[in-house]
């Protein structure tokens, strides 16, 4: 692979920290205006913004700040959002590299179904033209993490089926500040994380970098690697312009990232994960992710009395080569590797499984290996603009939120594949030239507009939106001799919400909300397959008395036509390569609770409690057979695969002067690993299972924190997915010791 923006390790961050007193320092003035204008800043960033009083926005929406971050100190962004209600995941890795999220009920597949943003804009390597989202943000730079369902994600788009996350990296401290985080932990886990910046006058600088890497607690048949290496450096640079009662101020941001993972998409036979849930075949000992992501943002933001405007120019680039099993060779006899790894005792599977296993030799040309390089590039870009105001008019105050984005993405994808034979335990190439697989391209263009008018009718608060989106889509072949295989398209369509806040005392209120939820097609569809689209109730409370919260939520999905998308994630070699398919109507609904409640204790003591729960139901409400293989045939009243109806999370911690001790336990339900009958998970499910996660921490004062962590602290792993392609194990139990000092 190319690598321009590959990273070496920490050399870039630690090397930037070396320059910093080199930065141009202006002359100080405006220091008030400054640092009034860079707070306002960041709560554009952070949309939702940190209160102890009751937050009046209609729409479910939930924050996790810096503090809650800190508690755990999470890399995994899915151990971060089980705290969150109504979030469904299908675990993967371990690690979280490749997160699977979905919200409400919707898919959960590579996160494809939710708007995922940085700093308020889109972050997926092309949202709209290939939305599964291979790249993911590195969650420990992240300072607080939104989630948005319900009508509070009408306005972000372009999927607001389910709802919106968006992740906040670190803003440009007012004066200067630093830190260093060091960790290392069990199965070669180590962190290193160091930022530093400052303001000088109207002029601020923030640099950060971050490494981590572990050697995976997965074990290949024969040794192997099966560990990963992250990188991320950040650079913001920022100005304020502020003069004479209007606050302006400019910030770029610059980041680069890459990766280098020995994952796989190659699981294990239930009984050899009875046996060794860490085991990983000698098939998979080629597979590496290799990746690199470049980001730049530019940020103006002005206000001035009752309006301010944020603009965002933004583009991001991501190239990947993802080199991993696919499968056997297409012969006589043919066989997927979810059919071998589902059933490895039948008579022609075993043969198979014996060839993955090492156990014996290729020795026919259908037994041979093939393994494939998913290369792709990827670019999205665009200018977004937001307006925040209040006037009146016709004799009411109204609370206009306005925005308008011109979006470009694009996907080239450059797929071949290279087969090989299974000799002593070793995968060996048959000498045969590498095949191209798949050559094309996929492009979008999409214009949105979203208007919101919050007008207040005495103790009621009612919100009135809209949402446009207008895309010009092209899909081209361009593999060779295929020049006529092309497809042009348009798009459009109008999402209105309505939603309402009343107020019922200073601590309490209701809310409710319904609006009209979309996810688009891909480029290179069939027009006859018809958009996802939905309309989303929702009827809730809530309680906020500074020291006590309470949420309660019920919602219902009314999805018009479902739609999803094959792809090797859901282990869909029985179907052609990212064709969509029409699943018709389908129901969601169910409650959301969320609680925090704060005990103080003699001596000083604090007893930070919170309780999080999600039940969830589901059914499609018309039979239908499909070659979708999550699917298949498919009866009115059968539930969506991969959608636990029971989920809690209880957070408990206690805190002192210097020390700080918490415990996390979750409970994730059952899992349909199908939906239908005739496909090969039919009828199993995953097990029902608990995970409790430590952490302790005290503080030295000047001399830094010292803390101590534990995920998984039973050690009890449990198969979470039997996709891609066999059963996939929980991360085992894992131990951190860590130092930071900030200065």
């Amino acid at each position: 692979m190319s690598n321009i923006f590959k990273i070496n390790k920490l050399a870039l961050a630690i090397l930037s920290l070396t320059i910093t007193h080199a930065v141009y320092a202006a002359e100080k003035s405006l220091e008030q205006q400054v640092e009034s204008a860079s707070s306002q800043l960041t709560e554009r960033l952070q949309i939702i913004g940190h209160s102890d009083k009751l937050r009046k926005e209609a729409g479910s929406a939930t924050l996790i700040g810096e503090v809650e971050l800190a508690k755990f100190k999470f890399d995994d962004i899915n151990r971060v959002l089980y705290n969150v209600p109504g979030v469904n995941i299908r675990e993967e890795d371990g690690y979280g590299l490749r997160p699977n999220i979905g919200f409400r009920g919707v898919t959960p597949e590579r996160s494809k179904k939710i708007s995922v943003m940085e700093d308020g804009v889109l972050i997926g390597p092309a949202p709209y033209s290939a939305p599964a989202a291979y790249y993911f943000p590195l969650m420990s730079k992240m300072t607080s993490l939104e989630v948005f369902k319900g009508p509070s994600a009408i306005k972000y788009g372009p999927n607001t089926v389910a709802g919106a996350l968006n992740m906040t990296t670190r803003a440009i401290p007012d004066a200067n500040e630093g830190a260093i985080d060091l960790a290392l932990g069990s199965d070669g886990f180590a962190k290193a994380k160091v930022h530093f910046g400052d303001t000088h006058g109207n002029f601020g600088y923030l640099i950060e970098g971050t490494h981590i890497e572990a050697e995976g607690f997965k074990e290949l048949d024969g040794g192997g690697e099966t560990g990963f290496e992250k990188n991320d450096v950040m650079l913001k640079l920022q100005y304020d312009f502020s003069v004479n009662g209007t606050k302006q101020l400019v910030e770029l941001k610059y980041a680069l990232a890459d990766e280098l993972s020995n994952e796989t998409y190659l699981g294990l036979t239930d009984d050899d994960f009875t046996s060794n849930p860490n085991r990983r075949y000698v098939a998979s000992q080629n597979d590496l992710m290799d990746w690199q992501h470049q980001q730049i943002q530019f940020t103006h933001y002005i206000s001035h009395k009752n309006f301010d405007v944020t603009t965002r120019i933004y583009r991001n680039e991501f190239e990947r080569s993802w080199y991993k099993i696919n499968g056997f060779k297409n012969g006589i006899v043919h066989r997927d590797l979810q059919d071998i790894l589902s059933n490895p005792t039948d008579e022609v599977n075993a043969q198979f499984y014996q060839v993955l296993t090492g156990q014996r030799d290729t020795e026919k040309e259908y037994e041979k290996i093939i393994l494939g390089d998913n290369y792709r590039e990827y670019y999205s870009q665009g200018i977004q603009s937001e307006l925040h105001t209040t006037l009146s008019l016709f004799g009411f105050s109204h609370k206009i939120n306005a925005g308008v984005r011109f979006h470009q993405d694009q996907i080239k994808r450059f797929h071949t594949e290279d087969a090989y034979l299974m000799q002593s335990a070793k995968l060996v190439s048959d000498g045969t030239d590498t095949l191209a697989t798949t050559t094309n391209l996929e492009e979008t263009d999409a214009f949105s507009v979203f208007l919101q008018d919050t007008i207040t009718l005495a103790k009621l608060d009612l919100t009135f939106g809209i949402r446009g989106e207008y895309f010009d889509s092209l899909y081209q072949n361009k593999a060779p001799n295929q020049q006529d295989d092309w497809l042009k398209k348009d798009n459009s369509i109008w999402l209105p919400s309505i939603s309402g806040f009343y107020t019922l005392s200073d601590n309490a209120g209701l809310f409710f909300g319904i609006h009209e939820g979309f996810i688009p097609t891909s480029p290179k569809e069939n027009p006859e397959i018809d958009i996802e689209n939905s309309i989303n109730y929702e009827l809730g409370g809530r309680y906020n008395n500074g020291n006590t919260q309470i949420e309660l939520v019920g919602f219902f999905n009314d999805i018009k036509n479902l739609k999803e998308g094959c792809s090797f994630s859901n282990a869909g070699t029985s179907c052609e390569l990212d064709k969509e398919f029409n699943g018709g109507e389908v129901d969601v609904y169910g409650i959301e609770f969320s609680s925090k409640y704060n005990v103080t204790l003699s001596n000083g003591l604090e007893m930070p409690l919170s309780l999080v729960y999600t039940y969830t139901s589901s059914e499609f409400k018309t039979s239908f057979e499909s070659d979708f293989p999550m699917w298949g045939t498919i009866s009115a009243g059968d539930e969506l695969p991969y959608l636990p109806e029971n989920q809690l999370t209880l957070n408990a911690g206690l805190v002192g002067d210097l020390w700080e001790v918490n415990i996390i336990a979750r409970y994730i339900d059952t899992m349909q690993e199908a939906s239908g009958e005739g496909v090969t998970l039919t009828g199993v499910s995953t097990d029902a299972y608990t995970v409790i996660d430590a952490s302790a921490s005290y503080n030295l004062n000047e001399y830094g924190t010292l803390y101590f962590k534990i995920d998984n602290l039973l050690d009890e792993q449990e198969i979470v997915s039997r996709r891609p392609y066999g059963a996939r194990p929980s991360k085992p139990q894992q131990i951190q010791l860590g130092y930071q000092y900030s200065f």
